[in-house]
C-alpha cells in the first residue's frame, strides 16, 4: 500500500549514494550468521511452503545491493505505487506505464512472480473517476453504467497490457468498513456492492490465466473478516472467480491475538480459496490507536519523544521481541502452509517502510527482516531458524 504522492509514497525517500561506491561498501557477499549459511536466501528456506514477496518500487532496480537483495531472498514482488489506478491512469485517456514497465522487466528477467496492485481501490485514484465529463461539479456524479464503462477500459487496458506477465492481480482492494459494512466510496454509492462483479468480471476477461484477489487490512478482526466472507461467497454465488484473500498484515507487537491469524486463515480456506499475507510489517512503536490499528492513510497522529523511543537505534530487548513475534508468526503460516499460498512483506528494508511516517509522520520504526544497512536482523534469524529444525 504504499502511495505516490501520500504517505506512503515517502517510502521513496531514501539517501542514495553511487550504487557502484554502494555495493563496494557493503560487498553484497552473505557470509553465515552464528553458523548460518545466508547465501541460502529466504525464498529458499520457504519453497516448500509459500511464495515469499515484498513489495517494491523501481528505484531498488538501479542498487546493485537492494537488486541483489531482491534476486535472493524473494520470489515474489508486489509494485507499491506503479500498478495503481492514479499512478498509472492519472487521469482519462492518459496511461503512464514506464516505471510499471520497468517492474516487469526485472520480474520476468529474474524469474519473479509479479503481483499486480490493485485494480479497483477508492484512494490514489485518477482524475475524474466518478464524476460527468460536462461538469465542474465535483458532486456530480456519473450513473452505474458510466462508471462501469470506466472500470473496463482501465482494467482492459492495464491488465491486457500486463497479461502472461502478471501472476495475479488486487483486483479489488479494501472495500470494507471495519464493522464488515461496505465503504461509502465512490464506487459504492454509484453502483452500490456490484461494482465489486463487475470488476472481478472483468479482470478475468483480460487475463484469463492470472490469479484474482480481493485484498484487505484487519481481517483479522472477526466482524470484518465477515464482510470479506460475504464479499467471496457471492462472487462465487455469481460463478466468477477468486483464488485468494489478501489479508494484510500490518501489525504491531501485541496486535492482533495469534488465535485471530488461526482463525483467520480457517475461516477463508473453508470457503475454497487460498489465503495470502499480503503486507506483513510488525511495528515496535507505541500504537496511537485506541483499539485495534488502521491502514486508513487518511488518518494522522501528532509526533513526539513519547511515540518515537527508537529514533537514535533499538534496543536489543526490542529486537529480542520483534524476532519472537516474527517466530511465532510464522510458526502459525507453517501450520497452514498448505492453505497459505503467499507471504509479502511490505518493504525491502526498514529504511523505506511506510510505517516510518505512518500512522505518525517522522517515527523512526524497525517492522521488517532487514535492516536499514539491508542486513538481516533477529527477525530473519528466527524466521529462517523455524526451517533449520
Amino acid at each position: 500500500m504504499i502511495k505516490l504522492g501520500c504517505i506512503k509514497g515517502l517510502k521513496h525517500i531514501i539517501l542514495y549514494i553511487s550504487p557502484l561506491l554502494l555495493f563496494l561498501f557493503l560487498s553484497f557477499n552473505p557470509k553465515p550468521i552464528e553458523g548460518r549459511d545466508i547465501e541460502k536466501g529466504l525464498k529458499d528456506y520457504y519453497s516448500k511452503n509459500f511464495l515469499i514477496g515484498a513489495a517494491i518500487f523501481p528505484a531498488l532496480f538501479d542498487n546493485p545491493v537492494s537488486a541483489e537483495l531482491i534476486k535472493t531472498h524473494f520470489n515474489s514482488i508486489t509494485p507499491e505505487n506503479e500498478m495503481k489506478w492514479g499512478s498509472i491512469h492519472p487521469t482519462p485517456g492518459q496511461y503512464r506505464f514506464e516505471r510499471a514497465d520497468k517492474i516487469a522487466e526485472f520480474a520476468q528477467a529474474n524469474n519473479i512472480k509479479l503481483i499486480g496492485h490493485t485494480l479497483v481501490w477508492h484512494s490514489q485514484l485518477g482524475q475524474g473517476v466518478f464524476t460527468k465529463e460536462d461538469s465542474t461539479d465535483l458532486r456530480a456524479l456519473v450513473d452505474k453504467d458510466t462508471l462501469y464503462k470506466r472500470i473496463k477500459e482501465h482494467i482492459f487496458t492495464v491488465a491486457g497490457r500486463y497479461k502472461g506477465k502478471v501472476h495475479g492481480w488486487d483486483v479489488v482492494n479494501e472495500a470494507l468498513n471495519e464493522d464488515g459494512t461496505m465503504r461509502e466510496s465512490g464506487f459504492y454509492k454509484i453502483a452500490g456492492d456490484e461494482f465489486i462483479e463487475k470488476a472481478f468480471e472483468y479482470a478475468h476477461i483480460a487475463d484469463p490465466d492470472a490469479e484474482l484477489y480481493y485484498n484487505d487490512y484487519n481481517l483479522v478482526i472477526p466482524e470484518k473478516r465477515a464482510g470479506a466472507v460475504s464479499i467471496v461467497k457471492r462472487l462465487k454465488e455469481k460463478g466468477l472467480r477468486i483464488d485468494a484473500v489478501g489479508v494484510q498484515g500490518h501489525w504491531d507487537l501485541k496486535f492482533p491475538e495469534l488465535i485471530e491469524i488461526e482463525n483467520t486463515i480457517r475461516d477463508f480456506s473453508e470457503l475454497g480459496v487460498k489465503v495470502m499475507f499480503t503486507e506483513l510489517d510488525v511495528s515496535v512503536l507505541p500504537s496511537p490507536w485506541r483499539n485495534s490499528p488502521s491502514a486508513d492513510i487518511s488518518i494522522r497522529h501528532e509526533n513526539s519523544q513519547e511515540m518515537n523511543p527508537y529514533k537514535d537505534g533499538l534496543p536489543e530487548s526490542v529486537a529480542d521481541e520483534l524476532a519472537k513475534r516474527y517466530g511465532d508468526i510464522f510458526t502459525i503460516f507453517n501450520k497452514h502452509k498448505g492453505k497459505i499460498s503467499r507471504v509479502t512483506f511490505w518493504g525491502l528494508h526498514d529504511g523505506i517502510s511506510w510505517k516510518n511516517n505512518f500512522p505518525v509522520p517522522g517515527r523512526t520504526d524497525y517492522p521488517l527482516l532487514f535492516d536499514r544497512e539491508m542486513k538481516p536482523k533477529k527477525a530473519y534469524l528466527s524466521v529462517i531458524d523455524l526451517m533449520n529444525k
